[in-house]
């Protein structure tokens, strides 16, 4: 038995060994995942920080000299554009004395300064200015190389506008790591999404753990009772799994055809789409913590953003695949087709939240599947009991 895991994990191998059994036979995850203070901490080092976790998109920085803290279960990091146009991700730290650079959205004018004492970066991280550090009126100091003490950067990486760091220096290549998704959905150019702009973003806070938003948008099974509106035009007889081995799963539809205004109107098209995209949609949670879809004539993602054991923070964010759709001739139909996604998700609130108070039930045990419509759900678990068991 391995003796180098933290204690959290090594008292759930049991348990989480339970997980990876054929389907018909496994358990979910044990309920202290979701719900303890301790193993969020080990789970935000163990998993999310050894693999490629989604912190953003590019559109919160969407011209050179923006500045954006996120966080991640804690961690501050900064999110910017440089001066030539490229998206860069620095912990969000002062090298002199730890504070907190950025606080809050906002425009470089020059340099990242310190409020503390004044340290400036550059949009590089490069540690420009150090005011009064040999005594007052002075810029330098003896043996100090600010070349050493620039802010420290995160090994990041971008697809489809979403961005993605990797903490441990160790994930895999990025494009190892894309490349199912990448493959799957490459009748689609990234290169022709454009954000929608301010009527295309919304963001919920919900009160469960991050977990169990991916294990919800995985499945359709719920779509005739939580969704009925949505279950009129796209019914669970239309959707299929898409259960994989590896980092991704999710659902798929056969029949995505909403009416968004009463004079028929659509928003353009991704051109040149084989005819199977037609009316149809995909729905892919990438692990750990993002969420695509993608349909012929409008893409999103949303970035689930742990705020601790039971509160998550969805962040929605569409883009269009014809500028076109950007125009005003189209702001009416990107402010409903906004809206119908918000009360899709809000839709899902009650119940992610029922599961979230159910975890602290000693009878729940990490429940069964159903073999015919929980896959996608039980590939996510699989994949979080492989990644805590290493």
């Amino acid at each position: 038995m391995s003796t180098w895991l933290p204690r959290e994990i090594e008292a759930k191998r049991p348990a989480l060994q339970q997980v990876l059994r054929p389907i018909a036979e496994a358990a979910g995850l044990p309920n202290e995942t979701y719900t303890s203070q301790a193993f969020a901490a080990v789970e935000r080092d163990e998993v999310l920080a050894k693999t490629w976790t989604c912190i953003g998109v590019g559109h919160w920085v969407a011209q050179p000299g923006d500045l954006r803290p996120v966080q991640l279960q804690g961690l501050p990091l900064l999110l910017l554009r440089d001066r030539e146009g490229a998206l860069r991700v620095f912990h969000n730290v002062c090298s002199h004395r730890g504070l907190k650079l950025v606080t809050a959205p906002c425009r470089a004018k020059g340099l990242i300064r310190c409020p503390y004492h004044s340290w400036s970066y550059g949009l590089d991280g490069a540690l420009k200015a150090t005011p009064f550090i040999g005594g007052p009126g002075t810029k330098s100091c003896e043996d100090f190389d600010k070349a050493k003490h620039g802010l420290k950067p995160v090994r990041s990486a971008v697809w489809c506008d979403a961005v993605f760091v990797d903490f441990s220096g160790e994930a895999p290549a990025f494009e190892d790591f894309i490349a199912p998704i990448a493959a799957r959905w490459g009748d689609f150019d990234p290169a022709r999404l454009r954000h929608g702009g301010a009527d295309s973003s919304f963001t919920i806070e919900i009160g469960c753990n991050w977990k169990l938003a991916v294990e919800n948008y995985c499945e359709a099974y719920h779509l005739p009772w939580i969704h009925p509106a949505l279950n009129q035009y796209s019914r669970l007889e239309d959707h299929y799994n898409i259960a994989l081995d590896g980092h991704m799963a999710g659902q798929g539809s056969t029949a995505y055809r909403p009416s968004l205004s009463g004079d028929g109107r659509q928003f353009p098209a991704h051109p040149g789409l084989p005819r199977k995209w037609d009316g149809a949609a995909e729905y892919l949670a990438l692990f750990p913590n993002v969420l695509f879809g993608v349909h012929a004539d409008h893409f999103y993602t949303v970035v689930l953003e742990p705020l601790g054991p039971a509160r998550t923070r969805e962040h929605f964010e569409i883009y269009y695949f014809d500028e076109a759709a950007l125009g005003d001739a189209f702001a009416d139909l990107r402010a409903t087709n906004t809206r119908q996604w918000q009360t899709v998700f809000e839709e899902d609130r009650g119940v992610v939240e029922g599961m979230q108070a159910g975890r602290a039930s000693p009878a729940f045990t990490g429940g069964v599947f159903s073999p015919a419509m929980d896959g996608p759900t039980h590939c996510f678990n699989q994949w979080m009991a492989r990644a805590l068991l290493g």
